[in-house]
């Protein structure tokens, strides 16, 4: 579609309006992480890397780092395991019921945290009689955490010709033959990339993780949340809000490029 100079110059505009109203705010975060005074205030009077070096040494905000790394290693690990098995269910076999399940499977990202942290957290205290602790933390984040895996593996085995895996079986190798063999190596890069994104919704979650986290259980989100309206650890919390920024885009980067990666193999193909 070819546009005219004025609306090419309006589109530009329009993108770089767009771009500016999510990532500011973003930059001054990582700002602020260096800034040398306590007391927030703009411009910052000065710069400086001491902050880092505070919050490695503070034993809270260190413990909430690695609370957050386990539950978004462990809930991505989850919902890889039971979004392949759903994806594989769906895309590759008939049975009555077959959307309604992909639909069922694809509503927690939609539900409100709220709703999904008070239902998780009601259904463990009350109805298992199952204490909250980290375990119900990571239950609860791998409920949404499948969605992204389950269409990332769709996704993929939708484009993956079946006559590969019907081959495998009529050259005599069973089910796991198959999928090891044929199945995993063509979706492998999109199960990687659910997984990445996964993590990264995993590790800066906080309404699921509000209900669901149990006496001395505290991620970094958490943290944040619970020092931000202290003057003394604002300096804390911007150095923590930027490796939570890091460690959600890093991962989603990786995932994008795995995706773009194969498109563009598969369509050369």
């Amino acid at each position: 579609m070819r546009l005219s100079k004025r609306s090419r110059v309006l589109l530009r505009i329009a993108v770089a309006v767009g771009l500016a109203f999510i990532y500011i705010p973003l930059i001054v975060i990582g700002i602020y992480a260096f800034n040398s005074s306590k007391i927030l205030e703009w411009p910052p009077p000065g710069f400086t890397t001491h902050w880092f070096s505070q919050a490695f040494k503070d034993d809270a905000a260190r413990e909430a780092f690695f609370t957050s790394l386990k539950a978004g290693v462990v809930a991505a690990a989850i919902a890889m395991v039971l979004g392949t098995l759903a994806a594989l269910a769906v895309a590759r076999h008939r049975f009555f019921g077959r959307e309604t399940i992909s639909f069922l499977v694809i509503l927690p990202i939609a539900l409100p945290g709220i709703v999904t942290g008070v239902a998780i957290s009601n259904t463990f205290t009350q109805v298992l009689d199952v204490p909250l602790s980290l375990f119900t933390v990571i239950v609860g984040h791998a409920t949404f955490c499948i969605v992204v895996v389950y269409n990332n593996a769709v996704a993929r085995l939708r484009r993956l010709s079946g006559s590969f895996e019907e081959a495998s079986a009529d050259l005599g190798a069973h089910t796991w033959q198959t999928f090891r063999y044929v199945t995993f190596p063509g979706m492998k890069s999109a199960l990687i990339a659910g997984g990445l994104l996964a993590f990264a919704l995993s590790f800066d979650e906080i309404i699921v993780t509000n209900f669901t986290a149990g006496p001395g259980v505290q991620t970094l989100p958490l943290w944040i949340f619970a020092n931000y309206q202290r003057p003394n650890q604002l300096p804390l919390v911007n150095v923590a809000a930027v490796f939570v920024l890091i460690l959600s885009i890093v991962p989603v980067y990786l995932a994008s490029r795995l995706t773009a990666d194969t498109s563009g193999i598969s369509t050369r193909g």
